[in-house]
């Protein structure tokens, strides 16, 4: 998923071109889960 920069909708599938379908603007952010990943240190 991805989140359009100007209006902040989020876009989850992108047509021929990667635009957004309400603006039209070409600039997005990946939209990250909001789960933290924990790692042991050794």
């Amino acid at each position: 998923m991805y989140k359009c920069l100007s209006c902040g909708r989020i876009i989850e599938k992108f047509g021929d071109r990667i635009r957004c379908p309400y603006c039209g603007r070409r600039i997005f952010i990946k939209m990250r889960p909001e789960v933290v990943k924990r790692v042991r240190a050794r």
